[in-house]
């Protein structure tokens, strides 16, 4: 029997369960962190694709979230409130931001291309511009939203990749992975266009 990633357990623990393991998450308990991935992995996507109405950014966000539980586990106080009930308040805060980021990077975008308007010269040259416009909207399309958010943030935005994991709060090595595999995906797009 295969169980999707995100499928919730067939049997439910209480509160107090997943309080427990988290605990022992906070001590390094690999086991106990693998056990808390299982249970609370279907509530964050099912949040995270609610707020962002996109598999592959809730998929993320899952995976950004679950990592914030295993590095700042030691924060949790269970006094404050439920394992669940912390771990969905990371997976709303960064989804919010994921919405937000994305909207910005858009906006940017557009601002930018109304900034520039048409540009000058001869209208073969105009025709060549916004067919290779066409090309990079069409290659762009094709990332994964990691991918695309990356690359718009760095040659868009002018941020350099320190500047993107800094913003997006991933490891570095990340971001640059996100770059390199997008950079190539646009490249096969941009010559099958």
């Amino acid at each position: 029997m295969t169980v999707h990633l995100y499928q919730r357990p067939a049997t439910r623990t209480g509160s107090d369960h997943l309080d427990h393991l988290l605990v022992r998450v906070a001590d390094g308990d690999e086991a106990a962190f693998a056990a808390l991935y299982r249970e609370v992995a279907a509530p964050v996507h099912g949040l995270a694709r609610r707020i962002l109405h996109s598999t592959v950014h809730a998929e993320e966000v899952v995976q950004e979230v679950l990592l914030e539980v295993w590095r700042t586990a030691p924060r949790y106080r269970p006094e404050r409130g439920t394992a669940l009930a912390w771990v969905l308040t990371m997976a709303h805060r960064r989804a919010v931001d994921r919405v937000r980021s994305v909207r910005a990077a858009r906006a940017r975008e557009e601002r930018d291309a109304r900034r520039a308007g048409p540009v000058g010269g001869s209208v073969p040259e105009q025709v060549e511009e916004r067919i290779e416009a066409q090309r990079v909207r069409s290659g762009l399309a094709r990332l994964t939203g990691a991918q695309r958010e990356s690359l718009v943030l760095a040659y868009y935005g002018g941020y350099s990749q320190s500047d993107i994991a800094r913003i997006l709060d991933l490891p570095l090595g990340t971001v640059k992975s996100r770059m390199r595999a997008g950079l190539r995906r646009l490249r096969t797009a941009y010559e099958e266009a």
